[in-house]
């Protein structure tokens, strides 16, 4: 298995798949998330191929762009497969994929320190100014209504309310991105995760400042 060709025809496969995508999950996000993973995996010692494999890897199977979980990750892994790409290194990939999902903050920790790299590096490009344009051009996406203030933020969900339930952009931030710095795996990423949470919180003040503007 040639690395460095594995991960060329990754890229194409993955921009073939999400190139057209509107949701937010688009190439750009997978490639900003690759290049976040990578620098993480330097950092923190893990294994820089299978982090950079996944993270390229992670949307073409996620279940909003798929009929369903399952065909989205057996899609990828036909695609690995026919790579040939080795068994414990596919394995590793499937797993991290498969369960690196938010889910409405039912997801559990990574086994792996690669796993946990790579989704940091997903949850980080939810933050900060990416995140906040990701957050409204999802919204719209989906249907959903920037705000409404009778429709309040959920405390709790499962991963299907999280899913199918009616929400807004600005709930979105209570209900899942404010509470992302703390769910960071490693110290690199809390530390990235402070600023752009920090930035977040300026943007929601503002928000609501301009909703009732006071004119003198």
């Amino acid at each position: 298995m040639n690395k460095d060709q594995t991960l060329a025809e990754a890229r194409g496969f993955a921009k073939l798949e999400l190139g057209r995508d509107s949701s937010g999950h688009d190439w750009q996000h997978t490639a900003r998330v690759a290049r976040t993973a990578c620098a993480l995996a330097r950092r923190e010692g893990a294994d820089v191929f299978i982090c950079e494999l996944a993270a390229v890897l992670h949307d073409v199977a996620d279940e909003k762009l798929n009929p369903s979980k399952e065909e989205g990750l057996q899609k990828v892994e036909n695609w690995l497969q026919r790579q040939q790409v080795e068994a414990s290194a596919l394995d590793h990939v499937m797993q991290i994929i498969g369960n690196m999902s938010y889910g409405g903050g039912q997801g559990g920790t990574l086994p792996t320190l690669e796993g946990r790299v790579v989704q940091d590096a997903d949850r980080l490009d939810a933050l900060g100014a990416v995140g906040i344009a990701r957050t409204f051009a999802y919204a719209g996406w989906k249907g959903s209504l920037i705000f409404d203030p009778e429709l309040k933020p959920r405390e709790t969900m499962s991963k299907e309310q999280y899913r199918n339930e009616r929400s807004t952009a600005i709930n979105h931030f209570y209900e899942k991105l404010l509470r992302l710095k703390d769910l960071m795996n490693t110290e690199a990423a809390r530390e990235l995760a402070r600023e752009r949470h920090a930035y977040m919180e300026a943007y929601l003040e503002q928000f609501y400042r301009e909703l009732e503007p006071e004119l003198e």
